[in-house]
Parts: C-alpha cells; sequence; structure tokens
C-alpha cells in the first residue's frame, strides 16, 4: 500500500514557507517612523535660501538659512522664519515670535495641504506642534501621532529658527 499524504504534506509546507516570505519581505518594504532616514536623501530636507531681512546673517553651515524680520520697537519682539523643510506630503515652514529671550509664539506658516486626508491631519497636528513650542521652548517636541512626516519638518524649520535668533 502507497501512502499519498506525505508528498501533499511536502508541498503544503513548500507553499507555506513560500508565502511566509514573501509576507516577510513586504513588511521589511512597509514605510514605518523605524525605518525611514529623517536625513537629506529621506525624508525631509531642509533647504532654502539664506534670505535675511535686517542686518543678521542666518545662513549656517549647509548654506540654508531662515529670514529674520528686525526687532519692533514697539514690542521688542522679533518674528524669524524658518527654513522650509521639504516632507514627504510638501514643504513645511514654521515662524516663531521672539520677545526677552523666550518664544512668545510658534506658527507653522507652510504646511501639507493639497488633499482632504493632509487637511485633516494637520489641522489637529498644526496647532499641537504651535503650543508645544511655545510650552518647551525648543525644537524638543514630541511627534504627533498620525503626523509624522509633518512633525519631522516641523522641528527641522523649527530649529532653523531657533538657530537665526540664536536660541539653540
Amino acid at each position: 500500500m502507497v501512502n499519498r499524504a506525505r508528498p501533499m504534506a511536502g508541498r503544503r509546507n513548500a507553499a507555506l514557507a513560500a508565502a511566509t516570505g514573501v509576507v516577510a519581505g513586504l513588511l521589511f518594504l512597509y514605510p514605518t517612523s523605524l525605518n525611514h532616514s529623517t536625513g537629506s536623501s529621506a525624508g525631509a530636507a531642509v533647504t532654502g535660501p539664506a534670505s535675511v531681512r535686517g542686518s543678521a546673517s542666518t545662513a549656517n553651515a549647509s548654506g540654508t538659512g531662515a529670514s529674520v524680520e528686525p526687532v519692533s520697537s514697539t514690542t521688542g519682539s522679533r518674528t524669524i522664519s524658518g527654513a522650509t523643510a521639504n516632507t514627504r506630503y510638501g514643504p513645511v515652514q514654521v515662524q516663531i515670535t521672539v520677545a526677552g529671550g523666550r518664544i512668545t509664539s510658534a506658527n507653522a506658516i507652510r504646511y501639507p495641504s493639497e488633499s482632504g486626508r493632509d487637511r485633516q491631519i494637520n489641522s489637529f497636528a498644526v496647532p499641537e506642534l504651535d503650543a508645544a513650542v511655545v510650552s518647551a521652548q525648543s525644537a524638543g517636541i514630541d511627534t504627533v501621532s498620525g503626523a509624522t512626516y509633518t512633525s519631522d519638518g516641523y522641528r527641522q524649520s523649527l530649529q532653523s529658527a531657533l538657530d537665526a535668533a540664536h536660541l539653540a
């Protein structure tokens, strides 16, 4: 008597192993916050001209920069726009107002808004990021869940504004 179940089990195991390999391969290709770079080669890269209003120079070592408004004679504050950070979904640019060495306000003046999904995500993410900057007084703010690319670009533009304001 011949046992025919054995060859079928071998084929089944081979098919299962192949399917497992395909699924594992796809998981490695899926973009997550752990396997993407936020440097200049992928993700968000800071770009933009070193345009300066007023007399302070804001060009950093990489040649990009931020724009600085002159100090207001009535309030003693100045407004600094960070360099534009290009993200996967569009540019992000942050503007801060500084008075007495403190950040008094932060506003994203450019952020992705092309699609309905961009508008939905950034309608809650941008105000949260703006408030976090004033609270933290630095670029050390948390990523907003669901808005990783916007958060990364926001921090990069914010850091260039802080550098221009000499607030580190």
